[in-house]
């Protein structure tokens, strides 16, 4: 036991490999304020001796040649049980390239992977490295793009209702005038006990958004995410003080560092939120993120990625739910055996799979290398 607890300690990273997938969306998708037509997934494999770890990120594949440039030379050799040191020293790295955008996305591939390998070494599955609170979290499916026909809509929110998730959500704001009746059919869809929410991407006005909130509440929206840009905190805040007293105001996932989310805060400019570690600089900017939280005693919400988030999400006492959305969670099941997947409405992580629980299924994976 001690020799192997001396091996643990004294485990050092030793190789890092980083590669980028491009998927397709099965048909063309759109939001309130983008369309597109495919997904990139980078990831990042590292190794301390026989043992390895993995983190990904959902990115341009510039992202990859950052990590080349910038981080892998930083992270060779450091100690593997040294996750936020060597989160420090990326963070420092990227001081003239820009914190916020793909320095923060790829600084999050190497964090995540990094966390896996010690929980791997230390035999741990993530949740019981970072102190589990609870055994699941409660998962809500995403998607019902604005790119969709009412019958498609229908038909994928009313599918995740009868699987037993208590709550969906659906795209608004490329067309205003048509999200009333979107939101009409999505409700006749899900039925009256499966909680709706709506997420605009800030496509909305003031004006418009608190007009819409109006409207949307007769059909039982309990989830007004990003009614305008999270840009104008001003905005949330006055969309968030009028707004139904039943309709709670979401945003955040935009959020790149601790100083945004300490802003939205302040500004008191949300009742729920969000943020994703695959864009807030991984599991150690998602944490900390969640402790924010804790302090404003606020609740959190944890933006895609599912089978990233499903670990510390289990692990922030905060923590609310996890968005269990489409793009991403059809590549998770593409690319790794182990990804999270629903159960009575919940993510549960898996105790007996140490680290993220994930196996990276690299056969299927190539046909989509970019």
């Amino acid at each position: 036991m001690r020799g192997d607890r001396r091996r643990f300690l004294e485990a050092r990273i030793d190789k890092l490999e980083v590669s980028a997938f491009q998927v397709p969306t099965e048909s063309p998708e759109s939001d309130g304020t983008m369309k597109w037509d495919s997904t990139v997934l980078v990831l990042v494999e590292v190794r301390a001796g026989a043992v390895g770890g993995l983190g990904f990120t959902y990115a341009s594949k510039a992202t990859a040649s950052l990590i080349r440039e910038k981080l892998e030379s930083i992270v060779i050799g450091r100690d593997a049980m040294d996750v936020p040191g060597t989160w420090e020293l990326m963070v420092h790295s990227v001081r003239n390239v820009g914190r916020p955008g793909i320095a923060s996305l790829a600084i999050a591939a190497v964090d995540v992977a990094l966390w896996d390998l010690k929980a791997t070494l230390l035999q741990l599955p993530l949740v019981k490295l970072l102190g589990q609170v609870r055994s699941g979290i409660p998962t809500y499916g995403s998607g019902g793009f604005t790119s969709y026909s009412i019958e498609r809509l229908q038909e994928q929110l009313g599918n995740w209702a009868k699987s037993g998730l208590r709550a969906v959500k659906m795209k608004i704001g490329r067309e205003p005038d048509r999200d009333v009746a979107r939101v009409c059919a999505a409700r006749e869809a899900i039925g009256a006990k499966t909680e709706l929410f709506v997420d605009a991407n800030g496509a909305y006005s003031r004006k418009q958004a608190l007009e819409q909130a109006d409207a949307f509440v007769e059909y039982g929206v309990k989830w007004f995410e990003e009614p305008v840009t999270s840009d104008d905190l001003a905005g949330l805040h006055l969309i968030r003080d009028r707004a139904p007293a039943s309709m709670v105001i979401a945003a955040g996932e935009y959020g790149y560092d601790l100083m945004y989310f300490r802003r939205m805060l302040e500004a008191g400019a949300v009742d729920v939120l969000q943020a994703d570690g695959t864009r807030c600089a991984g599991i150690t900017g998602f944490m900390r993120a969640g402790g924010l939280c804790e302090a404003f005693m606020m609740p959190f919400s944890a933006h895609t990625a599912p089978s990233i988030h499903q670990h510390p999400c289990c692990a922030l006492p905060r923590a609310l739910n996890v968005e269990y959305f489409y793009d991403h969670y059809r590549i998770e099941e593409k690319f790794f055996e182990g990804a999270a997947k629903p159960v009575e409405g919940q993510l549960r992580p898996d105790l007996s799979r140490p680290g993220l629980g994930l196996e990276f299924k690299r056969a299927d994976a190539q046909a989509y290398a970019v």
